[in-house]
């Protein structure tokens, strides 16, 4: 069976991406859909609309055979970290094709990431703007071309890993079809993820976007999950915590603990301390992601022990999903495996059980332990 691979958040799973599954396959000739997606909150850090066990039953209800989690170490990620991780868990599952959307799928992103190998490091010493701005200056110098859509951004991320590994992978961009990724308005039956969300914060009517399974999934949320509602656990961390324990939660540049504390205290609600803590310095994405790193306190070393471990926690499959992992797993380097044992929950999976019991403020699902995989057959 001849496998083609996806690396998704599906925050919520919609028509453009069974579009995109039927184009994976028809380009590609796959026989098997596997993606590797991330768990209850996504690469900017944020919590998703709905849990991985709906999202997961809703990819397996409209073409995926085999989902796969992408652990929280390399899912709330930069697009390079995010990338890396994702692809080495399809490597891992001997998935040789990678089918990915992109806003321009007929640009030459390994000519992209050649170019970078010309860049000048003294030019990213610059603290008045941010690394992704730096980046783009030095890359259109080079090639004319901007990486500004967040698609072109993981497809350059994508392609630079498989080069970097020699994965012997093939990879496919495909067009992305319908409305824009930040359209916040629905128009028509294929509207972006962040419209939909938004429709249902608001209320307004959001069931000719998504399948039924995933429409019968967003109609259970009554409040869409957000850092608003986190902050106050967000916010106790940051003032009681020492200015010293801080300073080593993962990614927290030298001065940033001391200003996130100081914020902290001037703020109650999460909009107003987003917006007073960014700097040119920083991404609102990169912001987010440090938000939840210090609430789950998630330190350098901790972070550095899991990205050296890293596993295959299958979340569903369906018949022809089952019968590719009997086809692969004995081939498989990594620990694979369907329920979080306790052991695991205190060690392999630790980062990602803490996760899940941060995403229980917003269901009362139990997200990792002796959770069963979600099993679809003869479909």
């Amino acid at each position: 069976m001849q496998a083609v691979g996806m690396v998704v958040e599906y925050n919520p799973f919609h028509n453009g991406h069974r579009y995109f599954l039927r184009q994976a396959k028809q380009v590609t000739g796959a026989d098997v859909a596997v993606a590797v997606m991330s768990g209850n909150f996504t690469q900017r850090g944020e919590p998703t609309i709905v849990d991985k066990w709906t999202r997961t039953r809703a990819a397996l209800e409209n073409g995926v055979d085999l989902v796969v989690e992408l652990p929280i170490f390399s899912a709330v990620q930069p697009a390079h970290r995010f990338a890396a991780g994702a692809l080495a868990i399809l490597n891992a599952l001997a998935v040789d094709q990678v089918a990915f959307g992109a806003e321009h799928p007929d640009w030459d992103f390994e000519a992209l990431v050649a170019a970078e190998k010309n860049f000048d490091a003294a030019e990213f010493n610059q603290y008045n703007a941010t690394y992704a701005t730096q980046f783009n200056e030095q890359l259109v110098a080079q090639t004319g071309v901007m990486l500004k859509d967040p698609n072109d951004i993981l497809a350059f991320a994508y392609t630079k890993t498989v080069l970097r590994h020699h994965y012997p992978m093939q990879l496919h961009a495909i067009q992305r079809r319908g409305s824009d990724y930040h359209d916040q308005e629905i128009h028509g039956q294929i509207a972006s993820a962040s419209a939909i969300r938004q429709a249902v914060a608001t209320q307004t009517d959001f069931s000719a976007t998504v399948p039924e399974v995933m429409a019968q999934g967003l109609r259970q949320v009554k409040r869409v999950p957000s850092w608003e509602q986190l902050f106050p656990l967000l916010r106790n961390q940051l003032i009681q915590a020492p200015t010293g324990y801080l300073a080593n939660t993962y990614q927290m540049a030298e001065g940033l603990e001391n200003r996130m504390k100081e914020v902290a205290q001037q703020t109650l609600d999460f909009a107003t301390f987003i917006h007073r803590l960014k700097t040119k310095r920083y991404t609102y994405a990169h912001l987010l992601r440090m938000c939840l790193y210090a609430t789950l306190q998630i330190s350098e070393e901790e972070m550095a022990a899991h990205l050296q471990q890293p596993y295959i926690h299958i979340l569903g499959f369906t018949d022809r999903g089952r019968a590719y992992l009997h086809q692969v797993k004995k081939a498989v380097s990594m620990p694979i495996f369907t329920k979080v044992s306790q052991q695991m929950r205190d060690h392999l999976c630790n980062l990602d059980y803490r996760a899940g019991k941060l995403y229980q403020n917003f269901t009362p699902v139990e997200q990792d332990l002796s959770h069963p995989p979600i099993m679809l057959f003869d479909r």
